[in-house]
């Protein structure tokens, strides 16, 4: 006689799996795990661009300041550095957030993961181009920006067709976001075109078109609609406030930077009017910075602290109203003193400050939710965002007019390498979770 042996129940009553079925779940990495979902693929081919191109930008400013390597140049460094931290990772994390919770925000069915392969690898493999054609050929360069920008074109493509399916009522921040996306599209065409035509002045303004008008907009329309959101979720005490006034003033000081970029390229600051223009900049950026610090206050800054996940995205949504007040204090420098370079702090409270918090803190967030993992900031990722807020400070000191030539020497290599360093420890951690199966056992 044979006894049948005793099946191992895969869920509990509660539908959790059984901690038999999770037992025996497969721990290890592979690719076929990364397609289970559209965050997996996004995330993972972000975080291969972010990491090579922080190591890329920290062996260029060591070898600025030592001349170890000689390393050559096809294209000027620090257009190859901007463009891939613009058009690079950040619309690859922005697929992850789009084509997961986007299909939620308008009720309409999520795309496969399979329709999003090849948008997503032609902007990392790109990317990655791009990066190894400026020391080696301008060729090879131009060849990886139209690679990646037919992924990103592509990508918003997709994004458009599920706005254009969706009958939900509130469609108003999706539709900015796919706005943004055809701005972002129609800037990297821009960039390949002015560097087919060696326009490297007209190139630099397509650059900061896609970060003011494309990357800052989706960010300030996802802020809008969701950090209110998590922090009354988080803390009932704080209530949900997002006025819409508030959406439309950061998206018009978005336009207003990139108005302020086609300006500078047709010389209007050098121009007569430049003084004028100077001063109703500097003051237009000083109101907005402070609005956006009252923000940041208002949506429960310091009600934020008790929870670390929490306030990661509100100093990240912080930097961005001191972004705006530096900017205004430079060019009031400007125009009163003739004093310049402290802009270029401005620019990095802003895409170091502002935008790689929010980064760390929403992929982080999300990354944890997906993985079922608790939606909490340990020791680690809470370390790694207090080195980023290092580096960050870092690089606005080296802004500061009057740094010491030798000092200076030091202090953009220092800020670089501990950029390299905190995103590739992030980036290396987060990436094994794209591979694996969930935590909890749960499909996604």
């Amino acid at each position: 006689m044979t006894t049948s042996r005793p099946t191992i129940p895969l869920r509990v009553a509660s539908g959790k799996p059984s901690a038999e079925a999770l037992a025996q779940m497969d721990r290890h990495w592979r690719w076929r795990y990364v397609m289970l979902a559209p965050h997996r693929l996004g995330f993972l081919l972000a975080m291969v661009v972010l990491v090579t191109s922080g190591v890329w930008w920290a062996l260029v400013q060591v070898d600025r300041s030592t001349q170890w390597w000689g390393l050559p140049g096809a294209l000027p460094p620090t257009l190859v550095h901007s463009a891939v931290m613009v058009f690079g990772f950040i619309p690859l994390f922005f697929s992850g957030f789009l084509f997961t919770a986007g299909p939620k925000w308008l009720g309409v069915e999520p795309l496969p993961v399979n329709a999003l392969r090849f948008p997503l690898l032609a902007q990392a493999a790109g990317w990655l181009l791009w990066l190894a054609g400026a020391h080696w050929h301008s060729a090879l360069a131009l060849a990886g920006l139209a690679l990646a920008c037919s992924g990103l074109v592509w990508m918003t493509a997709q994004f458009w067709g599920r706005v254009r399916l969706s009958q939900a009522q509130d469609q108003l921040h999706a539709r900015v976001i796919a706005s943004a996306c055809l701005l972002g599209s129609a800037s990297v065409v821009g960039l390949w075109l002015s560097l087919v035509l060696g326009a490297p002045a007209v190139a630099r303004a397509w650059v900061f078109t896609g970060l003011w008008g494309f990357v800052v907009v989706v960010y300030v329309t996802v802020a809008h609609r969701m950090i209110p959101f998590f922090t009354s979720s988080a803390m009932p005490m704080v209530q949900a406030w997002r006025p819409f006034w508030v959406l439309w003033l950061m998206l018009a000081a978005a336009l207003l930077q990139v108005l302020a970029v086609w300006l500078e390229w047709a010389g209007v600051s050098a121009s007569a009017a430049g003084p004028a223009w100077g001063l109703v900049h500097g003051s237009l950026q000083l109101v907005v910075g402070g609005v956006l610090v009252w923000l940041a206050c208002v949506w429960g800054l310091v009600q934020s602290l008790k929870n670390k996940l929490l306030a990661m995205l509100h100093i990240g949504f912080l930097w961005l109203g001191v972004s705006f007040l530096l900017g205004g204090v430079s060019a009031w420098l400007a125009w009163g003193m003739g004093v310049g370079g402290l802009g270029l702090g401005a620019l990095h409270a802003l895409t170091m400050g502002c935008l790689a918090s929010l980064m760390l803190a929403m992929v982080t967030r999300v990354s944890c939710g997906h993985s079922g993992r608790a939606l909490v900031a340990d020791r680690m990722a809470w370390s790694l965002f207090w080195l980023l807020q290092a580096a960050t400070v870092l690089r606005i000191v080296a802004a500061v007019p009057g740094i010491p030539g030798d000092v200076l020497l030091w202090l953009l290599p220092l800020a670089a390498v501990l950029w390299a360093g905190t995103m590739g420890a992030w980036g290396v951690r987060l990436g094994r979770w794209y591979g694996c199966l969930r935590a909890d056992g749960r499909p996604g």
